[in-house]
């Protein structure tokens, strides 16, 4: 009996410790440099960078309701600014999420923190608390992000539009997004020493 004990008292650190490795997972993991050309010839919408095929992360849940409950959770988004032109331009990356299956609008969008410099930057944003998240249907999973770069006048703040355009190209981040679960706290350790896609 003593025996029994003493294994289920070893063994059950070792299931707690395979249970909250998945209750994070990286969404993607981007560097690039984004210059006016890109912006202005990116497809089909303007300004943005597309997260997808091997640049998103493949193992990710179809499901995001259960087993385990991201819908309800947090995203960890980190900014790292490696390049910026000079002049100190509010700047900020929206982050959509495309779903496989919409419904409303058919998307949803979060953002990076607004920045004037180079640097990192980071945050913890809600699931239930973005712009039209109710507009995925989160049970059928999540295809693409795509990454827009604009200045800080709101949803159309499109970059590329600016007449002062050169405020904001050519520049250079790392973008980086952590699902975490529902009630479970964001683990810096599983940020990736190196971006997946360029």
């Amino acid at each position: 009996m003593k025996k029994t004990i003493l294994i289920l008292l070893f063994l059950f650190p070792m299931v707690f410790w395979s249970q909250s490795e998945n209750k994070q997972f990286v969404l993607f993991d981007v560097e690039f440099t984004y210059t006016k050309a890109d912006a202005d010839n990116s497809t089909p919408s303007k300004s943005h960078y597309y997260v997808t095929g091997d640049k998103l992360n493949p193992n990710i849940p179809n499901d995001w309701t259960s087993p385990i409950d991201y819908r309800n959770g947090t995203v960890h988004i980190r900014l790292e600014v490696l390049e910026k032109p000079e002049g100190k331009e509010p700047t900020k990356w929206t982050l959509c999420y495309i779903p496989n299956k919409g419904q409303g609008n058919g998307y949803g969008c979060t953002s990076t923190e607004l920045f004037l410099d180079e640097g990192i930057y980071e945050k913890d944003v809600p699931m239930t608390e973005f712009w039209e998240n109710e507009s995925i249907i989160w049970s059928e999973g999540i295809k693409q992000m795509d990454l827009v770069i604009k200045d800080d006048s709101g949803g159309q703040g499109h970059a590329h539009k600016r007449p002062d355009h050169e405020k904001f190209f050519p520049t250079k981040v790392r973008i980086t997004m952590i699902q975490v679960a529902n009630g479970t706290t964001y683990d810096p350790s599983l940020l990736p020493n190196q971006p997946s896609g360029k």
